[in-house]
């Protein structure tokens, strides 16, 4: 038997073990957003420090300002291994309302799904508990039967639910001992439950706040209605010529950066098994909405967008109240795609603004936060070889996708380390994360270790 044979042999044998273990981590009430479970946090470090010096690891738990990060590190079997560095999160987020929980959220169990299926009951079951310990059930296994094939660092944090306030400052001064050649990160789900799935896109985010401002004070609509400009009149001019009727954004030069979906993996994604019907339907919708040339998938994952998040202006009490308002403020978020810049989209759009104010009308602007869009080349070494491993352990081809969100630790690796992220996980749609009763299928959690002993060796190769 090969070394990854042998490995993947003993996360078979020892399933019961590692089920144990996911179970002692998930009785830690580690709600990083609560100061009362402060010590549970710092509890739920050591537990994951002493776990990886049991299995051969130099780990240690380091203060933050907030809750402490783990950082730890192993050497591959070889000295010309590339280097991985593994990023997970061990908080959770509160379990309110605990009447809707159908047992103990930090009881963990195992509940009969039906059809063979097995799930893991507890908070932080799959975000981010679960996850976190397939990549450590994998090296377990891995160190035990011949060593890492790849040099794996490890970090990870306690304040991923509040928003990583420590992970930034934490990166860039550790930013030597941190780099690695592929960050890993395990905190995104699968196509279905058996299907795998790549992340290989991230869209960017521009939050903006404009605030149209006419007369001195809000006037009587009767006696100033006509001659005095209405800055809820204006801002919403603005806002309707920002797309023209095919759905496309007019600011000048928005599309510039946008790249062309490759003609494979638009074709992988129209064949998959996805029904825009349905996709709406459960939100109570009917026909899509976005740039008409584009299909549902393609609009999430791979083109820009424009969208107004909140307008305020005027009377907005109960009953009426005749008055010309002297100001109005909208909301807008961009999500960007390719090599879009953020502060070229920011500029553009106030220009846009400014440009389309008429006289006695000024434009305050407030940024709310601007990061650009991230992507592995779908032809990439990296993600060719985890394909291939996913597919070996799945018997699936893995989809290449895109998230139409963002990850933001995945920015900060790049911004202070250099390096891409592969981003793998095992969690699903329905998981139920951040509300109650969580679960991760006890499935995910077993081909999970087994597809991250595949995806190091692959690596490795």
């Amino acid at each position: 038997m090969s070394n990854l044979e042998k490995a993947l042999a003993a996360l078979d044998a020892d399933r019961q073990g590692a089920l144990d273990r996911l179970f002692e981590l998930l009785r830690i009430r580690s709600i990083s957003t609560d100061p009362a479970y402060a010590a549970d946090c710092s509890a739920a470090a050591e537990w994951l420090a002493g776990q990886l010096r049991d299995i051969g690891f130099d780990a240690s738990v380091r203060p933050t300002a907030g809750h402490p990060m783990v950082v730890g590190k192993a050497k591959a079997s070889r000295p010309d291994a590339p280097h991985v560095l593994f990023y997970g999160h061990y908080d959770v987020q509160p379990v309110d309302p605990p009447e809707l929980w159908t047992a103990d959220p930090f009881t963990p169990a195992l509940k009969d799904a039906g059809a063979g299926h097995r799930q893991i009951m507890a908070r932080g079951a799959a975000d981010d508990k679960g996850q976190l310990m397939t990549f450590i059930e994998a090296c377990r296994a891995l160190r035990a039967n011949g060593g890492l094939p790849c040099t794996v660092s490890v970090l990870f944090e306690g304040e991923e639910e509040t928003g990583s306030p420590s992970l930034p400052a934490f990166i860039a001064e550790n930013a030597k001992e941190l780099k690695a050649d592929l960050v890993l990160v395990c905190d995104t789900n699968m196509w279905t439950r058996d299907t795998p799935l790549i992340t290989c896109m991230l869209r960017g985010l521009v939050l903006e706040e404009v605030i149209v401002k006419g007369a001195n004070r809000d006037l009587h609509s009767g006696m100033f209605g006509g001659p005095a400009v209405n800055p809820i009149h204006v801002l919403s001019r603005i806002i309707a010529g920002l797309h023209d009727e095919d759905g496309r954004v007019t600011l000048p030069g928005f599309y510039e950066e946008v790249p062309e979906l490759p003609p494979e993996i638009k074709a992988q994604w129209a064949a998959l098994d996805f029904s825009e019907a349905d996709f709406l339907a459960h939100v109570g919708l009917s026909t899509p909405a976005g740039e008409t040339e584009f299909s549902v998938l393609e609009q999430i994952w791979a083109r820009p967008t424009c969208d107004v998040n909140g307008i305020v202006g005027g009377y907005t009490g109960e009953g009426s109240k005749t008055v010309l308002p002297a100001r109005a403020s909208a909301k807008f978020s961009f999500r960007l795609v390719g090599k879009q810049d953020p502060q070229a989209i920011v500029d553009a759009f106030r220009d846009y603004v400014r440009e389309n104010l008429p006289p006695d009308c000024k434009a305050e602007f407030l940024s709310h936060g601007a990061s650009p869009a991230l992507s592995l080349s779908f032809h990439s070494e990296a993600i060719q070889r985890a394909s291939r491993a996913l597919e070996q352990e799945w018997g699936k081809p893995a989809v290449l996708a895109a998230s139409g969100g963002s990850i933001p630790v995945v920015g900060i690796f790049k911004r202070e380390l250099k390096i891409g992220s592969l981003m793998v996980g095992f969690g699903l749609d329905d998981d139920r994360i951040h509300s109650p009763n969580e679960k991760y299928e006890l499935s995910s959690f077993q081909k999970g270790a087994r597809s991250w002993a595949r995806i190091l060796f692959a690596l490795a190769e």
